[in-house]
């Protein structure tokens, strides 16, 4: 964590509980009536690029999902067929293989345009909206607080309008943007002015370093409102071999989860996890068909499963 950053003085107690997570303390049991730690897992419809909006929907379940969330151009176009179809007919559709509606993705829009979206996912039930942030990239110190506290001000009428539509907003830690550091990250959240904005925490995004994410997700505490199980393998800029390219996905990389999950669990998390990958190009599935992909997706929530196993029976 850099200077600029701590000397702030926030969130002392979640360091603690960072400390306790790569130190190896047993985490608490839980509480009499307090449910046992779980991960409630959203299906990204991304995954399954440009495959008809039907066919995806029916997935949701094969993948260990109740929720969905709706990408558009230029990783899919769930969106633009939701558009075409009308909200009635993918409400029944929705209906139909009783799965909800979880989150509208819209790095097309930016932080800025987001309000007729807003109204969509209230009428679907959904609530949740992700985008990018709005500013410089590449700051540090006082012009990265600064810039983050005049992001935070401009947000303030969009997160009003989030409130009144019960949705939150999640900011995700894109490269190249205002908020793609540690630093940043840690602002946003200390700065956000309601519950209604937060981070979309991308590890993909960050150093490879477990244990340095684990620690940001402690520090982030309520501040995070979503988590993404992605890491960086081996990127997906350039096309590659399939397996490869499929690094990205949780038990196939480097990075080890089980710190990253232990975190969550000692935050009380209880937002949404998106298995999580970007194809090359973007916009086709991550597979051949939709079977095929669930089946990979199943198999990155296998290695999640057993590392909430791995949490609970250990000193982890």
């Amino acid at each position: 964590m850099s200077m600029a950053y701590e000397k702030m003085t926030r969130r002392n107690f979640c360091k603690v509980l960072a400390g306790a997570v790569v130190t190896g303390a047993r985490p608490a049991s839980p509480k009499a009536g307090e449910p046992e730690f779980r991960l409630n897992y959203m299906l990204a419809s991304s995954l399954y690029g440009r495959l008809p909006l039907a066919e995806v929907v029916a997935e949701t379940h094969k993948a260990g999902a109740e929720h969905i969330d709706i990408w558009p151009e230029r990783h899919a176009n769930h969106r633009e067929q939701i558009a075409e179809m009308g909200l009635a007919r993918f409400a029944a559709m929705l209906r139909r293989h009783r799965i909800k509606l979880g989150a509208l993705t819209h790095y097309d829009l930016g932080p800025y345009a987001l309000a007729p979206e807003m109204r969509v996912a209230e009428q679907l039930g959904g609530s949740l909206i992700v985008c990018g942030a709005a500013g410089p990239s590449k700051l540090r110190g006082r012009p990265l607080k600064a810039a983050v506290t005049e992001f935070i001000e401009k947000m303030k009428p969009h997160v009003a309008t989030a409130e009144r539509r019960g949705v939150v907003i999640g900011i995700e830690n894109h490269a190249n943007s205002l908020i793609e550091s540690l630093d940043s990250i840690r602002w946003l959240a200390e700065l956000a002015p309601s519950g209604h904005i937060g981070i979309a925490l991308a590890p993909y995004h960050l150093a490879q370093d477990a244990e340095q994410i684990a620690r940001l997700i402690a520090d982030l505490g309520d501040g995070l409102v979503h988590f993404y199980a992605w890491q960086y393998g081996k990127g997906c800029h350039q096309k590659l071999p399939k397996q490869e390219e499929l690094l990205q996905m949780p038990g196939r990389g480097a990075l080890d989860f089980v710190p990253l999950v232990s975190a969550l669990k000692r935050i009380g998390y209880r937002g949404w996890t998106e298995v999580f990958m970007h194809p090359v190009p973007r916009g086709i599935p991550i597979l051949t068909t939709a079977a095929e992909v669930t089946r990979e997706i199943n198999r990155s929530r296998r290695y999640l499963e057993a590392c909430v196993a791995k949490i609970a029976s250990s000193q982890v």
